[in-house]
């Protein structure tokens, strides 16, 4: 029970820019048809995400045929559902990588907003498994058509020592980022 109560744990916590908006909707419907489900919702989503066109009637006026692409809309009551089974690929992906990199991170997904979290005794080991996942994080990020918007990237560290804590900053300098301070410091 000793070497629990010893465990500072560090998070950092990331949004992804225009997430919505920026899902491949290809992509979408491949995971969708990977997940196996009936054709029938495959080729609903199929043809509600892409490809979409249509024109408009007023009175005796018919306009010409046009695009209209729907996309997932951040709004919209399938967004929750669409973003789930999009990004549950991107996190499967992402847990095997940092698995065969031994890199200990649990990850939580809300929606766009996510959280990586890593529990050890020391900070800086926190710190480096952070650097690292989210080094993969974003590289895998811009293969799936994503960006972090980096301007919303926060770190965190929870320690239940008595004592003073200074909690050291997570230094993103080599990825082209500049150094994170812990929030409060």
């Amino acid at each position: 029970m000793d070497c629990i109560k010893n465990l500072t744990t560090s998070t950092l916590t990331f949004d992804i820019t225009q997430f919505f908006p920026s899902l491949n909707h290809h992509l979408l419907t491949l995971i969708i048809k990977k997940a196996e489900f009936d054709n029938y919702i495959i080729s609903f989503f199929s043809n509600y995400l892409v490809d979409r066109k249509t024109n408009y009637f007023w009175n005796n006026f018919t306009s010409p045929i046009f695009n209209v692409n729907v996309r997932v809309g951040q709004g919209s009551a399938l967004s929750p559902i669409l973003s789930a089974l999009y990004l549950s690929l991107f996190i499967y992906i992402l847990e095997n990588y940092l698995k065969n990199l031994k890199i200990p991170i649990s990850i939580i997904s809300f929606v766009d907003d996510d959280l990586f979290i890593s529990k050890n005794k020391s900070i800086n080991i926190s710190n480096s498994h952070l650097f690292c996942s989210y080094n993969v994080l974003t590289k895998l990020l811009k293969k799936f058509g994503l960006i972090v918007e980096y301007s919303k990237t926060e770190i965190f560290h929870f320690n239940r020592s008595q004592g003073v804590f200074n909690s050291p900053p997570l230094d993103l300098t080599l990825l082209g980022r500049s150094i994170l301070w812990p929030n409060g410091s």
